[in-house]
């Protein structure tokens, strides 16, 4: 049900067809971040994102958004450090509306120089409201201490002194060498015909072309870090970090259970300890943040600020306690019908299969399957999981970060240097 075209321009299209569907959802895709922006003009790629719904020669803002509106669709974009998506999820019969507003704005958007002093003047509020959210202040001091001085530990969204220097031509210039049938590509899933789609996006981009080099992924090197902040909160935040795996890296399944044991659901071993058995804290769990050429791993909580070292040394116990005895097999086996359970639910959205079509033709080069997918779970060994443990986890590999009131300042992590 997967077809691939590429355009006699360069530009490839992929779709999935699901005829049980009414529905459609289909993205432009870009192969840019803010990993690859100029230091000095961090979060260029996210104004764009922003300024591409403010107008284009045939359609103001407002008109956008009422065709959208009037069809009962979706229309959105993102930004992360590696990619940019402009999407749309419409009624099926609808979808040659939605590429023809999302090319339209992709291409011709106007960057008009009062809507581009308007709307960073909104970047620069939204800033704000996540410097006033404490969970994302910590995630941010996370990924820059544990990956100092690398583009992947700034944040997407940029620095108020940044995104106030950005005028129109930066946003001009961004586009122009960065958006071209080299660095970008079409998804599209559900109740869709493919032959029709390529039709409709070879219209859509007819004559879109220009030069542009696909960035190369960066490496950053891990620093196990002590770093606390102090904060008036309520709660204390709490992140315990330790070296990845690339999204690239064949032992990507080994680590989604190791994932799933430690820290993926309600059975997971931190929640059991930190939550159910001590009551420690209301939200415990793990998570990985995979680029293509590197990633993180780590494990988050918040608690009571008077709790925090009880909270991180359980943590570093339970951590300390898989390396020395490793996982059970009944826990791998529960973690990959919990992992092979998710995916399948997650392939009833249009918008994932979408998404999906896209991370494996931008990450893999290649459409990996979802009965592939459980076939590598199912081949992960016990002996796999304890091996990735020893090697991510150990004591000299963990990096912790801490925000809270003033209780939190003392607070230790066993092998951490002060950053």
């Amino acid at each position: 049900m997967i077809r691939i075209s590429t355009l006699p321009s360069g530009l490839p299209v992929l779709t999935e067809a699901m005829p049980h569907v009414r529905s459609a959802t289909i993205g432009i895709w870009c192969d840019v971040g803010s990993a690859t922006e100029p230091a000095e003009r961090r979060g260029v790629s996210h104004l764009l994102e922003h300024m591409v719904f403010k107008g284009t020669p045939r359609r103001t803002a407002r008109d956008i958004a009422e065709q959208m509106d009037a069809v009962g669709g979706e229309l959105n974009a993102m930004t992360d450090k590696e990619t940019t998506c402009f999407y749309a999820h419409v009624v099926d019969r609808h979808l040659p509306l939605a590429l023809d507003v999302l090319a339209d704005m992709l291409q011709r958007a106007l960057f008009a120089a009062e809507d581009v002093r308007r709307e960073r003047q909104v970047v620069l509020e939204e800033i704000r409201m996540y410097d006033d959210a404490p969970s994302e202040v910590l995630h941010d001091r996370f990924t820059r201490t544990l990956w100092r001085g690398a583009n992947l530990g700034d944040p997407t969204i940029g620095f108020a002194e940044t995104v106030g220097a950005l005028e129109r031509e930066h946003l001009l210039d961004w586009r122009a060498s960065r958006y071209a049938p080299a660095t970008m590509f079409v998804t599209a899933a559900g109740n869709l015909e493919h032959d029709a789609v390529v039709a409709l996006v070879a219209e859509a981009f007819a004559g879109f072309a220009g030069p542009a080099q696909p960035p190369v992924p960066e490496r950053p090197r891990f620093t196990p870090a002590l770093d606390v902040t102090v904060d008036e909160t309520e709660q204390a935040y709490v992140m315990l970090g330790t070296p990845g795996l690339s999204l690239r890296d064949e032992r990507r399944y080994a680590l989604s259970l190791l994932d799933t044991v430690l820290g993926g659901g309600m059975s997971s071993r931190l929640f059991q300890s930190v939550r159910e058995e001590r009551a420690l804290a209301y939200e415990i769990s793990t998570f990985q943040q995979g680029y293509r050429d590197a990633g993180l791993f780590g494990v988050s909580a918040g608690c009571a600020p008077e709790r925090v070292q009880e909270c991180v040394d359980v943590v570093v116990d339970e951590l300390d306690r898989l390396l020395h005895e490793g996982v059970r097999e009944d826990e791998v086996e529960r973690a990959r019908e919990h992992l092979k359970g998710n995916l399948t639910l997650a392939l009833e959205s249009t918008y994932n299969r979408m998404s999906r079509l896209a991370r494996n033709h931008l990450v893999h080069g290649r459409q990996i399957s979802a009965e592939e997918v459980e076939q590598r779970f199912d081949a992960v060994t016990s002996a796999e999981v304890d091996e990735l443990a020893r090697l991510l986890l150990g004591p000299a590999t963990r990096g912790l970060c801490v925000l809270g009131p003033a209780e939190v300042r003392g607070v230790r992590l066993r092998g951490a240097q002060a950053a």
